[in-house]
């Protein structure tokens, strides 16, 4: 175990991860962009403001370098229970999501997934270490590192102050 501690990861850009079609994703493609990774549902009481609020972030600083990386998790009363071309109909078709949604993964447990054990690594704080519900949200720098946490029933919206600060934007 020792050995794995030194294996760290020093940011998000160190991960690879897989797309909803199965594709290796190197995340350090996004080095240079804000980043709100977030863990997502199709069943949620929280699906359809999240989605929405999500979506006009993502056109707002789109442009600017902000890029939204969803992970559609079925740990929470199984409410995304769905295959991944389902989840991807539905992020799709019913919200216009643009933003990339990857495989489905789980964010807690010994089978969570390596980008979520450093994520909640980063930020654990007044959360704990697990991610307790669907949409928790974790903000990440240009450079990779996690700055901020946010509780799934923090709207996308009302963390755009923040977006705009790692962005350089007023």
């Amino acid at each position: 175990m020792a050995n794995q501690s030194k294996k760290d990861h020093g940011s998000i850009h160190d991960f690879t991860v897989k797309d909803a079609g199965g594709n290796d994703v190197d995340l350090s493609i996004y080095k240079g962009k804000v980043l709100l990774i977030v863990n997502v549902a199709s069943q949620c009481a929280l699906t359809n403001s999240n989605y929405t609020e999500l979506n006009q972030l993502y056109k707002k600083y789109k442009d600017q370098g902000v890029e939204i990386l969803a992970f559609p998790c079925n740990q929470f009363a199984g409410q995304e229970p769905g295959s991944n071309e389902q989840i991807l109909e539905f992020a799709c078709t019913r919200f216009k999501a643009e933003y990339p949604i990857f495989d489905k993964v789980d964010v807690n447990g010994k089978n969570a997934a390596p980008i979520y054990k450093f994520l909640k690594s980063s930020k654990g704080g007044i959360f704990g270490d697990s991610i307790k519900w669907n949409f928790s949200k974790f903000l990440v720098d240009k450079d990779g590192h996690v700055v901020d946490r946010y509780a799934p029933t923090t709207s996308p919206l009302s963390i755009e102050k923040d977006v705009k600060k790692l962005l350089g934007v007023s």
